[in-house]
């Protein structure tokens, strides 16, 4: 029997061909639309701290092709390597150089931690979570309208409002970290090489005007599932996650360079006291614990692995030979000038100098792992494995309150809702010397701070950890490593590369120093000033500029690090000698800490707040400093092929000025900031006195009555110090209590000049004026400016009485002073609440003359028909200035120079 089916009519050959086309639709849009979602690039947000391996690690991610990896914003860790203002504008130059201004940049932030643990808006990085100010005034109570306190109505009250919001802190985790030669002040700087390298875009810090660190990741996390990669310590991260705990879910990843899981830590500075950890964990524990237990997946790139990738002869010797892009050229020198300090301090070549791609190879290990699966995935460059660890933020004995560890010493209930007797509530590490810690006999301590500890249990996180670098699968590469192979070539890629540098962006760059011709020009006093480089100190120094040869020959210039502003802005004082045409004064670097104290740590200078007011609006000179010529000498690091280059210490400018004295001539010190370079001069050169004239000392605070209120604001139990004796008591007991032939210009005195309207109203006056002159009318104008408008700038007017010592030295009597002489004597190395305070004596102490009294108007008129006189002006008076110069030929302007400098 045959069965009857009923056919389908059959196709025509167009209803075929409809159809097969129909089909071919469907299966390219899905094909369209799974390489569509596989090729969406991925958001990334940076996190670092700036330093060498950081910078190499950034342009090694910003090289790849955004189509695949986008970084949307860069933040930066202030509280380890670098320091804010410097680090800031850092990464504003490299963006510029690579056409990436476009990146979202944050930095710092104003807000404080109530006492309670709640966290203010926009809360700053400057300090770990642990020392984070405690503010006991609920948020709602502030009122950001309420007027700021004034210099001359500054009282505990007014003290008491502003505690809250203050960044100034200690350096209890950062002190490991050396703060001149070797540390921040060679990250600060990189060594000399970015100011000679990187060229100079319209983005910088701007006071009140500058992101956050907080605002930039919560806007970048808000618009989208975000990679984040921290490259330094975590408190950034940290705090985003705990004021916005519902942005976890678009923190896709998080890859973390640092740690130590299975070899010690390197703490070079410290692991006397602590063998265990990692500087990036080291730096905020309690931030680091945050985010491994903050649930979001995390993957981290430990010293273990690190470890195995060092910086070998033929990798150095590869990447001198292949520099074919401009971040490859910035990266190679940036390496170079690292690499020459680790051989000075061991004594070894590049092979055992013990410098890693630490920062470098993590970003190798995050790219990689984005890009094949970051679960289970095979990465190019590093063999990794899951690990249960924790973060160890306290020390046991736990519960033991014993003064170290704020979150739970002096408080009924433990802060953020710390478990009494738990893991964060032994004792923390205080600094790198730390008794706890030290075992007597042993140099290896037993504090474990930041340690990233395997461990079972409830406190356990399961983290992706990389164990070790991965060989180079080419067998006859001279290269040990796969990811030595891939930096060398992303670095060179002519995709995403750099612009220009500074010496290629203008047709016609060239580095020229302008000295003037002093034959046939009589010289006035041989004159140093000494200062701590704070706004008042520029407008001095300025002023000393302009005053004639023949009254002031000011013979050369020292900065001291321990004050208002960090060592690295020494280059600021090199760009204002190159405008005012006397790039032959020499400028000497001071010491970073205070007299009779080691070179870790902060003593008395963490009274300076980190954030608006501080460090990093005077590090930047409030925003104005990049406004400046570029100067082509600048803080460079020793350099034994290069002996000239280096930049000389405070004592050698010293001993090279007293060598040009002349017979019979002496040297009259102007000093405006703390007294640490003259008290090492004196007690290093024994004979100083014979040859110093006379010593301006600009600070101090003369008490006559109770109501004379000293102006350390940030320590609000010490009633009647002034900052620059206060920042080094032992210093100024030294100098002041000496048998020199002193001058000083106190607080009273100062205050009596420090108007705003006084010095803005004299300098209007004029209706020409100079490039100088129209500086220092902007810089004091952005001071009235921010202290009309906010009140963490309530303090600006102290740095107006900075100036008088400049100008009383040069006019004397012709201001009509008001003179006393009074025996006193410096309270130093005590407690906080009485350091660096005058005390009145009758006997047994040195005569000073003290400054009362002066005729205002004449002073102010004095300082203004000074800076806008056309004589010994500006040769170069701004940036801009400096731009067109170098986009023409310059025959012509250097014959108007020579002509002028005559």
């Amino acid at each position: 029997m045959v069965r009857r089916t009923t056919a389908a009519a059959p196709m025509t050959v167009s209803a075929r061909a409809r159809a097969a086309m129909m089909a071919v639709a469907v299966l390219w849009f899905l094909a369209v639309a799974a390489a569509g979602v596989a090729a969406a690039p991925r958001r990334i947000l940076v996190d670092t701290d700036m330093d060498t391996d950081d910078l190499l690690a950034l342009l090694y991610i910003l090289k790849h092709s955004r189509s695949e990896f986008d970084v949307k914003a860069i933040t930066i860790n202030a509280n380890e390597w670098s320091d804010a203002g410097h680090a800031v504008n850092h990464l504003y130059d490299i963006l510029y150089m690579m056409g990436r201004d476009d990146v979202a940049v944050g930095v710092g932030g104003d807000g404080g931690i109530s006492s309670a643990g709640d966290v203010r808006p926009d809360v700053g990085g400057y300090l770990p979570l642990i020392d984070q100010v405690a503010d006991t005034t609920p948020s709602s109570s502030i009122s950001y309208s309420e007027p700021a306190c004034t210099l001359t109505e500054l009282s505990m009250h007014c003290t008491a409002r502003t505690q809250g919001m203050s960044t100034a802190g200690g350096c209890r985790y950062r002190q490991a970290i050396p703060s001149g030669r070797g540390g921040r002040l060679d990250v600060d700087t990189n060594s000399g090489v970015r100011r000679g390298f990187l060229p100079q875009g319209s983005r910088g810090y701007r006071p009140l005007r500058q992101p956050t660190a907080q605002r930039v990741m919560a806007d970048t996390l808000s618009a989208g599932p975000t990679t984040v990669i921290l490259l330094g310590a975590h408190t950034n991260l940290a705090l985003l996650l705990m004021t916005h705990p519902h942005l976890r879910r678009n923190v896709e990843h998080v890859y973390v360079s640092g740690g130590a899981v299975r070899v010690p830590g390197n703490l070079f500075t410290a692991s006397a006291a602590n063998p265990a950890a990692e500087f990036n964990f080291f730096g905020d524990p309690f931030s680091a614990y945050q985010v491994l237990h903050s649930g979001v997946p995390v993957t981290m790139i430990p010293l273990d692995a690190t470890n195995t990738i060092p910086v070998t002869e033929e990798f150095y010797a590869e990447f001198r030979r292949r520099q074919s892009t401009y971040e490859a050229q910035y990266c190679f020198q940036s390496l170079d000038e690292v690499l020459a300090r680790q051989m000075r301090r061991t004594g070894g070549g590049h092979a055992n100098t013990g410098y890693y791609m630490w920062d470098a190879f993590a970003a190798g290990v995050a790219l990689s792992s984005m890009r094949h699966g970051e679960t289970g995935g095979v990465n190019e460059f590093a063999e990794l494995e899951y690990m249960n660890i924790t973060v160890v933020t306290s020390n046991e004995p736990y519960g033991a309150r014993d003064g170290s560890n704020p979150f739970f010493d002096g408080r009924a209930t433990p802060k953020f809702g710390l478990q009494e007797g738990g893991v964060h509530s032994g004792h923390v590490q205080t600094g790198v010397r730390d008794a706890f810690c030290l075992v007597p006999g042993g140099n290896r301590g037993r504090c474990e701070d930041g340690f990233t500890k395997e461990v079972s249990g409830p406190e356990a996180v399961r983290v992706y950890v990389a164990t070790r670098a991965k060989p180079n699968t080419e067998k006859n590469s001279s290269l040990n490593r796969e990811f030595f192979k891939s930096f060398l070539e992303v670095l060179n890629l002519p995709e995403n590369a750099g612009r220009f540098n500074i010496s290629t962006q203008f047709p016609h760059y060239r580095e020229i120093l302008y000295k003037p011709d002093f034959r046939n020009v009589s010289r006035g006093k041989p004159v140093i000033f000494d200062m701590d480089m704070s706004p008042g100190d520029f407008v001095a120094l300025i002023y000393l500029l302009k005053e004639p040869r023949e009254v002031i020959d000011l013979k050369a210039v020292l900065v001291s690090g321990n004050g208002w502003a960090n060592i690295a802005s020494i280059d600021i004082v090199y760009d204002v000698l190159h405008m005012m045409g006397r790039d032959d004064v020499p400028v000497g670097l001071g010491n970073t800490t205070s007299l009779g104290n080691p070179t870790l740590g902060c003593k008395n200078f963490y009274a300076i707040p980190h954030g608006s007011g501080g460090f990093i609006d005077s590090d930047t000179l409030y925003g104005l400093a990049r406004s400046l010529p570029r100067s082509p000498r600048r803080y460079m690091s020793e350099n034994l092929d290069h002996p000239e280059r280096q930049q000389p210490h405070a004592y050698d400018v010293w001993q090279s000025v007293r060598k040009q004295l002349g017979p019979g001539e002496k040297i009259t010190v102007l000093t405006s900031g703390p007294l640490t370079n003259l008290a090492n001069i004196s007690l290093s050169d024994i004979d100083a006195s014979s040859v110093l004239e006379r010593v301006y000392v600009v600070g101090g605070n003369i008490r006559d009555s109770d109501h004379d209120k000293g102006n350390v604001f940030t320590v609000p139990s010490n009633r009647y110090a002034e900052f620059n004796m206060f920042l080094d008591p032992l210093a100024a007991k030294t100098i002041l209590e000496s048998s020199l032939n002193i001058t000083l210009i106190p607080l009273t005195v100062q205050r009596k000049v420090a108007s705003f309207e006084g010095i803005l109203a004299a300098l209007e006056q004029h209706t020409q004026h100079t490039p100088e002159s129209r500086f220092v009318h902007g810089l004091i104008s952005l001071l009235q400016e921010l202290q009309m408008k906010q009140k963490l700038y309530h303090h600006m007017d102290i740095f107006l009485g900075e100036v008088l010592g400049a100008v009383y030295m040069v006019q004397g009597s012709n201001l009509e002073p008001s003179v006393k002489v009074k025996r006193v004597s410096i309270v130093a190395n005590t407690t906080e609440s009485t350091d660096g305070q005058i005390l009145a004596r009758r006997k047994s102490a040195n005569l000073l003359k003290i400054l009362y009294n002066l005729n205002n108007g004449v002073y102010y008129n004095h300082l203004a028909n000074s800076l806008a006189n056309n004589k010994q002006s500006a040769v170069v008076g701004s940036f801009e200035e400096q731009k067109a110069i170098w986009s023409r030929p310059q025959k012509q302007f250097m014959a108007n120079i020579a002509k002028d400098m005559k």
